[in-house]
This record gives C-alpha cells, structure tokens and sequence, in this order.
C-alpha cells in the first residue's frame, strides 16, 4: 500500500506546475494553522480535494483546498453561514462558499484568516488542542477531467 503523502505528492504532480505550487503552498498554509486536523483527500472527476476536518467525516469538515487545471480555492463547507465583512465569499449555493487563490499568499492576509477562524469555531466538533493531525485517501475516481490546461 502506498503511504498517503506518497499518493498525495502524485495527485499534486498532475497539474501544471504554477498550480501544483500553490496548492503545495497552500496545504502548507492551512498545515501550519490547524495542525491537528484531519486532512481526507478526494481526487475527484472534477476536483482534487483536501479537506481540513475535525474528524475523519466528510461532514465535519471546516474547509477544502479545491484545485481544478484552471486554479485552486479555499472551499468552506459552511460558508454561507459565515460572517464575511469584507465580501470575499463567491457562489450562491445553499451551503457551500469559495474564495480563488491564486497565490498561497492570500492565506496569510487578515480577512481570510477571520475567515478561517470562523469555520473553526463553527464547527460542530472542536478542533483538538493537543496531537497532530494526519492524511486520508478517501477516495480517487479513474475517470478524472484534465488536471494540465491545454
């Protein structure tokens, strides 16, 4: 069986390399803030998919990173519900909201830190305190969309 960070590394290996950079760059990011959280890993037909999660359920997850060939996002699962003053939320859907990322800089500015601060405290389970969080493949279809522009 191939370890996660092994199967990871050739997920990100896929895209271009400006993309691969900022997702890399990203991860690194959210890593470094929520270092207890559970990181479950889709890679999906239209999406490769690192969700940052309480617990190893889908549903517990606070937010994504979201890389398709033409970029990355930060994906809040709760995000309508989330206090966004500085009107960075984009999509209309029912539950779920995005910022674009297109450097893992953006992560660091104040407004997507408040942002991130508060998916965490909304949270239905609480982010653990102590420990250190790890990777889980959860699911990888065969059939996937281009992860290269052209």
């Amino acid at each position: 069986m191939t370890p996660p960070a092994k199967q990871l590394a050739g997920f990100i290996a896929k895209f271009d390399p400006a993309v691969a950079k900022v997702i890399r760059g990203a991860r690194r990011a959210l890593r470094k803030r929520v270092p207890t959280a559970i990181e479950i890993v889709y890679d999906n037909y239209n999406f490769f998919v690192i969700g940052y999660s309480t617990t190893e359920r889908p549903s517990d997850c606070m937010f994504s990173i979201a890389a398709a060939a033409n970029g990355v996002g930060l994906s809040f699962y709760h995000g309508s519900t989330l206090p966004d003053p500085d009107g960075l939320l984009l999509g209309s859907g029912k539950q779920n909201r995005f910022i674009r990322v297109p450097s893992a800089v953006i992560l660091e500015t104040a407004p997507v830190q408040r942002l991130v601060s508060a998916a965490i405290q909304q949270s239905r389970n609480p982010l653990s305190t102590t420990g250190a969080g790890y990777t889980i493949i959860k699911s990888i279809s065969r059939k996937q969309r281009a992860r290269r522009r052209g």
